[in-house]
């Protein structure tokens, strides 16, 4: 097929990778002419442009751009792409989107391919990105089924795992083990920098090992990204910080209390329920 992907970085680039490899020609649009040139100098793409009629060959359409610019995004280069276009989105938020973007494509596809790094732009586009992870499809009824079936397929191609729910299900899900971890991350690192001890802050600092590393990792990430699950997502987000807090203080209490018996008794759960998540 022709594959067309709007927005050439980490996830953008790292699509376009495997669907080459798998026989597919894509064709790539940034605004950034230096972006293009690199997509295609590794090899990411067949071919790119930062003119919007380098997709108007495109029978699929991935929008790979931030989601605060998805629908700005559709608006502006909708004219350019064939009328039968398949059209679907990588976003980690979903109701909002399908819900912006349904009305103005018909053949609308809402996904979201669930891998990642820390790193961001095409040069950290990686061939298997996706192999064994989640790909998740949230068609609604008014879904064009064919549309769905393409999708899948292409998705199935890159050695994912595709799973299909509603929107809004789908963002419930995503806020407790994506989203809600950046933020609970994010509050560690802002811990750490409140040591009013300048001397104990870098101690703390130089002793940081493997534990901090794991567990800052998504909190150290790219703003924008966060800051767009916030926005998106904002009323499952909040349910889950809500839930979070009530465990956290559980734990205190626990803690302030001496009861080792309530503490062993959480972790073993952890332990023997963490594995379930992975």
């Amino acid at each position: 097929m022709r594959i067309g992907i709007v927005g050439l970085g980490l996830i953008g680039g790292s699509l376009g990778f495997d669907w080459r490899d798998r026989g597919h020609t894509v064709l790539g649009y940034s605004r950034r002419p230096e972006t293009c040139e690199r997509a295609i100098a590794r090899g990411a793409v067949d071919t790119a442009g930062s003119d919007p009629t380098v997709l108007q060959d495109a029978e699929v359409i991935v929008l790979a751009t931030p989601l605060g610019v998805l629908e700005a995004t559709v608006q502006e280069l909708r004219g350019y792409w064939q009328p039968d276009a398949i059209v679907t989105d990588v976003g980690s938020v979903k109701q909002p989107i399908v819900s912006a973007l349904e009305p103005l494509w018909p053949r609308f596809v809402g996904g979201h391919p669930m891998a990642g790094t820390s790193e961001n732009g095409i040069e950290a586009a990686l061939r298997g990105l996706f192999h064994d992870r989640p790909y998740v499809l949230t068609p609604t009824d008014q879904t064009d089924p064919e549309a769905i079936a393409v999708v899948e397929l292409l998705a199935q191609e890159l050695g994912s795992v595709v799973l299909r729910c509603d929107p809004v299900s789908h963002d419930r899900a995503v806020a407790a083990i994506s989203h809600l971890p950046v933020f609970v991350s994010a509050s560690l690192i802002q811990t750490c920098l409140q040591e009013p001890d300048p001397d104990v802050q870098t101690l703390a600092a130089t002793l940081a090992s493997s534990g901090f590393r794991d567990t800052s990792r998504v909190g150290g990430g790219n703003p924008e990204l966060g800051a767009m699950m916030a926005r998106f997502n904002q009323a499952a987000l909040l349910e889950q910080i809500d839930r979070y807090q009530i465990q956290l203080e559980r734990l205190k209490t626990a803690i302030a209390a001496a009861d080792d018996a309530a503490i062993a008794a959480i972790l073993q759960q952890n332990q023997e329920m963490r594995p379930r998540y992975l």
